[in-house]
C-alpha cells in the first residue's frame, strides 16, 4: 500500500466550508457575541467598523469578560454617534438647578475627564460651594464649545472655569491642529464675555507613564507648549490663568504620588489643586465686581 507525503495528507483531507466569510461574519460565533455584532451594525459604519476589529479578537478568546468589553465598546460607540456633543449628560442637572440666590456666585467648571473626576473619590468637589461641575471624559474642545450654551451660559453663573486639551492632543476625535485647539479656545472665551461672564482658563495638567503610557498620546513638550499659549491668550483677553500645571509637575513629569493612571489626579492632585483654582477663581470675581458700572 502507497504511503502518503505529509502534503498528500494535506491535499486529500475534507475541507470545512469557510462560513464566516460566505454567510457573514456573526454566523458562526456563539450567541451573545453574535447580539453584540447585530447590535453594532445598528450604529452604523464607525460601529461595524469596531465590530470587526472586536470581533476577531473575541474569536481568539470567547470569555464573557470580553464579550462585555466589546458591549460596552459598542454602547458607548453608540452613544457617541447620537449625542457627540455631550448634551444629554447634565440635561437633567441644569433643569432640575434651584433659581441663583441674590448675591450667589455661582461657578461653572467645563472639562473633560480631569473635571469630571474631581469628586468621585475621598476629595471633594468643592462642598459648600455654589460650583457646578461640568466635565465629560474624552472630550474635546470642540464638543466642549458645542454643549457651551447649554452647560455655561444656560446656567447664568459669574465665572466660568475651562479647562481642556489633553484630549485634542492625543486625536481622540481625529486629528486635531494647534490652530483648531486656539480657535475653540477664543470661541468658548468670546462666548462667555459676551454674556457677561468672567474666564479661568485652566493649563492642561502634566502627564507620566507611572503606570500607563501616556506620553506617546500626549507629548510633554505640547503640552508645555500649548500652555504657554493659553497663558499668553488668557493675558490678552483679560481672563485669569489656573496654572495646574505648576501644582502636579516634576520635572516634565505627571508626580506619581498624585495621579491614578498617569492622567487624572487622584485625591492628593485633587487636593493640590483646589486651593490654586479658588485663588483664581476669586481673581475673576474680584475683575467681575470691578468691572460693574
Amino acid at each position: 500500500m502507497k504511503r502518503l507525503h505529509a502534503r498528500d495528507k494535506l491535499k486529500h483531507a475534507p475541507q470545512k466550508p469557510a462560513s464566516v466569510f460566505r454567510r457573514g461574519a456573526c454566523f458562526s460565533l456563539p450567541w451573545r457575541v453574535k447580539l453584540a455584532c447585530h447590535r453594532g451594525l445598528v450604529a452604523g459604519m464607525m460601529a461595524g467598523c469596531l465590530l470587526l476589529s472586536a470581533t476577531a479578537f473575541a474569536q481568539v478568546d470567547n470569555s464573557n469578560q470580553k464579550v462585555e468589553e466589546l458591549e460596552r465598546r459598542i454602547v458607548a460607540l453608540r452613544k457617541l454617534l447620537t449625542d457627540w456633543g455631550g448634551l444629554t449628560r447634565y440635561g437633567s442637572e441644569n433643569a432640575e438647578l434651584p433659581k441663583l440666590k441674590p448675591g450667589e456666585d455661582r461657578v461653572v467648571f467645563l472639562g473633560d475627564q480631569v473635571t469630571e473626576n474631581w469628586g468621585r473619590g475621598d476629595s471633594q468637589f468643592f462642598p459648600g460651594k455654589p460650583y457646578l461641575n461640568r466635565g465629560i471624559a474624552g472630550q474635546t474642545t470642540p464638543q466642549m464649545l458645542v454643549r457651551f450654551q447649554q452647560d455655561v451660559v444656560a446656567l447664568k453663573p459669574k465665572v466660568v472655569v475651562i479647562q481642556g486639551g489633553a484630549n485634542d492632543l492625543a486625536a481622540v476625535m481625529g486629528p486635531m491642529t494647534e490652530g483648531t485647539m486656539a480657535e475653540n479656545f477664543m470661541s468658548m472665551v468670546e462666548l462667555a464675555k459676551a454674556n457677561g461672564i468672567r474666564v479661568v482658563l485652566a493649563s492642561i495638567t502634566p502627564v507620566c507613564d507611572c503606570f500607563t503610557k501616556q506620553t506617546g498620546l500626549r507629548p510633554q513638550g505640547k503640552i508645555i507648549g500649548l500652555n504657554g499659549w493659553i497663558k499668553e491668550y488668557a493675558a490678552k483677553s483679560d481672563s485669569v490663568y489656573l496654572d495646574y500645571y505648576a501644582a502636579l509637575v516634576n520635572g516634565r513629569n505627571l508626580k506619581k504620588e498624585l495621579t491614578v493612571d498617569g492622567l487624572v489626579p487622584n485625591d492628593a492632585g485633587y487636593s493640590a489643586m483646589a486651593p490654586i483654582a479658588e485663588k483664581a477663581i476669586a481673581d475673576a470675581l474680584a475683575r467681575h465686581a470691578l468691572a460693574k458700572p
